[in-house]
């Protein structure tokens, strides 16, 4: 089905007939999801909801800063919480911290990277779920469904396994380059068969089975025991190997996607009226739609290349966090945001801590979580109806 161009006529009656003045909102699709959209996306609150906003928004955050430095504490060696805020100001240059090297190197060097890394990728790979859902109007689409996960676990295995590099390509930078290459291979799919959003998650899917075949393959014909036990925990997911310059890289690309993504809040509420009515109301959806997968694309890329294939973030987190602002994506993402925050930073204290002294893949855990929750939210769902 072609795209109607911006502002273009609707047929009423078998007749084509020119637009008189800007384009009307088509009617919402039916369902949980089209009610949804007719009553979230384009609302704006009033004077009476600001200092409720405000109070909601500055909650979330404290429970974020709350969550990190509680989790910091957590583990083999007693650390408190005025511990943590110690060591943070005193590396901030904000006063002494008053600390033994010992524990300030577990504080600063060891827990805090790993805990922000785990409140960065929880906040990534929930914004990816929550715009490739709306972008693909598939409910079941998380930032794995283009098979950058795939590509990521090839890379790293190439580099791991084979030696490609001679030891100047890092694991992370073989991920990341494998996980670009998946998504390049599935934007080159889906144009050959045509471009629309279905072609996009077929092609995902015929991706995520050739790169999985081709790590399988490798990994059975190179790799010996040890290799192959370190590569199959990374593949679940790992923060285990977290340090401040995968933190730094990781924000920083988080920020950009989500303001990016921010910035097209519009477009993905008019996304969930369906292609044809978001480009009668104006919407480049080709141009759109590749800047957004794109953003997605690369902020699951270097999450994953930092901390492996960590699912069920992106596929639950998303939903949970409409229940609660509905469907209006300037609200929305931001919840996503921090809900995924809190979320794997609480599940990556969980992981390293249930089975001490052996540590549980943080991608064990979510699943582990997230199968229930995601079929409560299926529940809720049906019963809605």
């Amino acid at each position: 089905m072609e795209n109607r161009p911006p502002g273009g006529g609707e047929r009423t009656s078998g007749a084509p007939v020119a637009p008189s003045g800007p384009a009307e909102r088509p009617s919402a699709p039916p369902g949980p999801a089209g009610e949804a959209a007719s009553r979230g996306p384009l609302r704006k609150g009033g004077r009476s909801g600001a200092p409720l906003a405000v109070l909601l928004w500055g909650g979330a955050v404290l429970l974020l800063l709350l969550s990190v430095a509680a989790a910091v504490t957590i583990g083999p060696a007693r650390i408190s919480v005025p511990d943590v805020w110690s060591a943070v100001a005193a590396h901030l240059g904000f006063g002494a911290g008053g600390l033994s090297p010992i524990r300030d190197g577990i504080i600063w060097n060891l827990r805090m990277p790993r805990t922000l890394l785990a409140a960065v990728c929880g906040a990534g790979l929930a914004v990816c779920g929550t715009v490739m859902q709306s972008l693909l109007r598939n409910p079941l689409a998380d930032p794995f469904v283009l098979g950058v996960s795939s590509g990521a676990s090839t890379g790293a295995v190439v580099v791991v396994v084979l030696g490609v590099g001679g030891g100047a390509v890092s694991l992370s930078a073989g991920a990341f380059a494998g996980a670009l290459g998946s998504f390049a291979l599935v934007m080159l799919l889906s144009h050959v068969l045509g471009g629309s959003t279905d072609r996009v998650v077929l092609s995902g899917v015929a991706a995520m089975q050739l790169f999985s075949a081709l790590t399988s393959f490798v990994v059975m014909t190179s790799a010996d025991a040890e290799q192959t036990r370190g590569v199959l925990f990374w593949l679940l997911g790992s923060l285990g190997g977290a340090g401040w310059s995968e933190v730094a890289v990781c924000a920083a690309v988080l920020a950009v996607c989500l303001t990016a993504c921010l910035a097209h809040a519009r477009t993905l509420d008019a996304f969930a009226f369906g292609q044809d009515a978001a480009a009668a109301l104006g919407v480049n959806v080709a141009r759109a739609r590749t800047v957004l997968l794109c953003a997605t694309a690369l902020l699951t890329a270097a999450l994953v290349s930092a901390a492996g294939a960590i699912g069920f973030v992106g596929l639950v987190l998303p939903h949970a966090a409409r229940a609660l602002t509905g469907s209006g994506h300037r609200r929305l993402l931001p919840v996503t945001a921090l809900a995924g925050a809190v979320f794997l930073v609480w599940v990556d204290a969980l992981a390293r801590t249930a089975l001490d002294p052996q540590e549980v893949p943080v991608g064990v855990v979510t699943a582990l979580i997230g199968v229930p929750a995601f079929v409560l939210v299926l529940y809720r769902t049906r019963s809605s109806r």
